[in-house]
């Protein structure tokens, strides 16, 4: 009799018996998701997962048990983890190969240093890793990044690259190729690492990846329009490793560097001379007037003069600055926003932006304390005077605050 009714037992009458005496949420949630046969006379239950195959032995075995045949619970095999790197390749997008030379960036008494530096990474013979670039839009960060980029292999990404890499990544199962492609370089360049601000799994991935490039004595490069600690949306520790190599900045293009950037693009170099007295905008502007100076002479077939240069460009060229006119420059260049200086806003990256431009109006005009405050948003006489000592007090040791103050003085002049 025992055999006769094994024989008639099967995976439905099985499936059957255990939905009348399980719980219906219960079933739907372990045994419903399980694969059930009967072979052999063996009952085999594949559970989706190891936890949910556990789950059911340690809670149903004794009611499987009861269908008087030996029971096997097993977890569903995994052809192949989803991210093993022997089977995932990760496929960049394509990027095109930087092309720039440190002869490309006009140097500048101000930019030595950083220049010094990305020398020294590009020949190899570099003991600071990482090192973190930072200054206004259009100074020349991105030039400098792609000048290091000739040393050994070099993996160059901007930071929106970085994101939507690293998600398309996650989406195609090849997160840990992607995390091998990253660290199979000799120079590492992340350009506009601010990007990643506020992203939180995508930053984590990226301090995990600069933790390993340092770890293994691999050069990497940053650019950002900040400092590290100034950068907000960022973890502590990340901003820590980020500025625990060489940290410089660059300063944005003077007089000079404006009239040679005129003069290489074909600008005669009168007009070169009295154009970059009056363009106040970054490197990206002076690039712009140059095309729009070589494309009048070419389709119009005559010299540029200073005349028709300063009809051509009535719009690009500086009128007389005013003190908002000022403030509104330095928000842009510092990164932050015009109405969140001048409103009540008390985060710690505005009211820093705030005291470095009343220090910055204080020493570039002859403004008052209590008009520079009239212009950051209505601060009295008293707030201006604590603001201006604050700084004072600690530009003489911070390096890096002393350079942003006069970046911003050169902004107000």
């Amino acid at each position: 009799m025992q055999a006769t009714a094994r024989q008639t037992i099967n995976a439905k009458s099985v499936i059957g018996a255990l939905s009348q005496k399980i719980d219906s949420a219960a079933y739907a949630s372990w045994i419903a998701p399980c694969e059930i046969s009967v072979q052999n006379n063996c009952l085999s239950v594949v559970a989706p997962n190891q936890f949910s195959a556990d789950y059911i032995r340690s809670v149903y075995l004794g009611l499987l048990e009861s269908f008087g045949m030996p029971v096997n619970i097993v977890a569903a095999s995994v052809a192949a983890p989803s991210n093993d790197n022997e089977l995932k390749v990760f496929v960049p997008t394509p990027n095109p190969e930087p092309r720039t030379t440190n002869h490309d960036f006009i140097c500048s008494d101000e930019n030595a240093f950083v220049v010094s530096a990305c020398k020294k990474m590009a020949d190899g013979a570099a003991t600071f890793s990482p090192l973190f670039i930072y200054g206004s839009t259009g100074c020349g960060k991105t030039m400098l990044a792609e000048s290091v980029a000739t040393a050994g292999k070099s993996l160059m990404m901007t930071g929106g690259q970085f994101v939507a890499e690293f998600a398309r990544s996650l989406r195609e199962n090849t997160a840990f190729a992607f995390k091998d492609f990253c660290r199979k370089c000799d120079t590492f360049i992340l350009d506009d690492v601010h990007v990643l601000s506020g992203k939180r799994a995508t930053a984590d991935e990226f301090m995990n990846l600069l933790t390993d490039l340092i770890a293994q004595k691999k050069n990497v490069v940053l650019t950002s329009n900040a400092a590290p600690g100034a950068l907000s949306g960022f973890d502590r520790r990340l901003q820590s490793i980020m500025a625990s190599g060489l940290v410089a900045d660059v300063a944005a293009p003077t007089q000079n560097v404006k009239k040679l950037m005129l003069e290489r693009a074909g600008v005669a170099p009168d007009v070169a001379e009295i154009l970059a007295s009056r363009l106040n905008g970054d490197g990206h502007l002076i690039s712009g007037v140059a095309k729009k100076i070589a494309t009048y002479a070419e389709l119009m077939g005559e010299r540029v003069t200073v005349a028709v240069a300063e009809k051509l460009l009535s719009d690009t060229l500086a009128k007389n600055k005013t003190p908002t006119s000022m403030v509104k420059s330095m928000c842009e260049k510092l990164g932050v926003s015009y109405d969140a200086v001048c409103g009540t806003t008390r985060t710690r990256t505005i009211v820093r932006a705030r005291m470095i431009m009343m220090t910055a109006l204080k020493s570039a005009t002859k403004l008052s304390l209590s008009e520079i405050g009239t212009h950051v948003g209505g601060r009295d006489h008293a707030t201006v005077l604590y603001a201006i000592s604050q700084i004072e007090k600690m530009r003489g040791s911070d390096l890096i605050l002393s350079a942003e103050i006069n970046q911003m003085i050169e902004v107000c002049r």
